[in-house]
């Protein structure tokens, strides 16, 4: 095995190629304080891409409501147990990765779910963490608390899937770092189901091949963000393309929110992937629950996004979110005006600091009518 740098675990480790960057890496930032779980996104990867014979069960994009949620079944809680207890210090990964626990024999650490296991898309939805009684407050930090984590997959640095392929049919983008699967060359083994640990690999029994995700790469070519994120109502995401942390550029929007405010982190970043998706963690939920899924940078994470309000550069970056179908490699703010602009400075969109805010009166003297429930 060779030994490749990951700067989410802040430690070397090994893996089963040698380091390969793409000269760039597409990356997205989902902010999962705004998700409302409506599933237009499921929805519109479903209708997009898999609509056939053979992907019924298939859910490229979808949307769980955590702690209970998880499609398919306990896809992270059965490679948690057993990964077993893992711990960091001071912010480096010291546990095994799951390219390092594998057992003798197979190149990663991993399971592959059953039938059953893709049986309940739903499963979970809106369930809290607890029950609210007769005359209970929330103040805080919620004793019973839920939220919605969006999924795709994470197009990773590191890609299990791809380290697991016996036929070398995996393989990532150079121009982009985008993880796609040559179906002319794949025998459906499901090496790479069983080694994805966040099951976003997907076998179909009718053409004996696996797909997946493909980051929507032809829209990516024309400077057009993926499917479920132009169709995403509560305007949670970010397409673009992320920097190596020495190399981060205030500019772009993507470097900026993961690492320069480091308020976006990844999902599971001790399984070892590197994954290109980071989340803006909900500031309702218990801090060591979210450790657990986005790292020991979450308090900081929550604390920037809480003080966003204070924070000009910042809020204005979170109001690009959804303004605009297109991509934006870079983003300036300019006393109350915030500009997306294309990889040659030249804007695309620009959005108002803050949104005006008119009240109407209660009672319409024009019309004489009386207005309900309208701010």
């Amino acid at each position: 095995m060779a030994r490749v740098y990951n700067w989410q675990i802040k430690r070397q480790m090994s893996y089963w190629y040698p380091q390969s960057r793409p000269q760039k890496q597409f990356a997205a930032v989902f902010d999962i304080n705004k998700c409302i779980a409506c599933q237009t996104c499921t929805l519109a990867c479903k209708t997009t891409w898999t609509s056939g014979k053979g992907q019924e069960y298939m859910l490229w994009n979808n949307v769980e409501s955590k702690p209970y949620g998880c499609y398919p079944l306990t896809w992270d809680l059965k490679l948690l147990g057993m990964l077993g207890p893992q711990g960091w210090e001071k912010g480096v990964y010291a546990g095994r990765t799951i390219f390092e626990a594998a057992p003798a024999g197979d190149r990663v650490l991993g399971w592959r779910p059953e039938e059953v296991n893709y049986a309940y898309p739903n499963v979970g939805e809106d369930d809290c963490s607890g029950s609210v009684e007769h005359g209970a407050a929330l103040h805080g930090i919620h004793l019973m608390w839920f939220y919605y984590l969006a999924r795709i997959c994470n197009h990773c640095t590191y890609p299990a899937c791809l380290a697991s392929c016996p036929r070398a049919s995996i393989y990532k983008r150079p121009e982009d770092g985008i993880v796609l699967l040559d179906q002319g060359r794949c025998r459906g083994y499901r090496e790479c189901v069983k080694a994805c640990p966040y099951k976003k690999v997907f076998f179909n029994p009718l053409t004996g091949t696996s797909e997946k995700c493909i980051a929507c790469y032809p829209k990516i070519e024309q400077g057009i963000q993926p499917q479920c994120f132009v169709n995403c109502i509560g305007k949670i995401r970010l397409a673009g393309w992320i920097s190596a942390p020495e190399a981060a550029r205030k500019d772009n929007p993507i470097d900026y929110l993961v690492h320069i405010k480091k308020v976006a982190l990844p999902l599971f970043p001790q399984f070892g992937l590197e994954p290109n998706v980071y989340y803006i963690p909900p500031i309702h939920a218990p801090a060591k629950f979210l450790q657990q899924m986005f790292g020991p940078g979450v308090e900081a994470a929550v604390e920037a996004y809480r003080s966003a309000a204070r924070d000009e550069d910042l809020a204005g970056l979170l109001g690009l979110f959804g303004s605009t179908e297109r991509v934006v490699p870079r983003f300036a703010r300019q006393d109350d005006w915030v500009t997306g602009m294309d990889e040659e400075g030249k804007q695309i969109v620009r959005v108002p600091l803050r949104e005006p805010v008119h009240i109407l009166e209660a009672f319409d003297k024009k019309y004489q009518v009386v207005r309900t429930n309208c701010p």
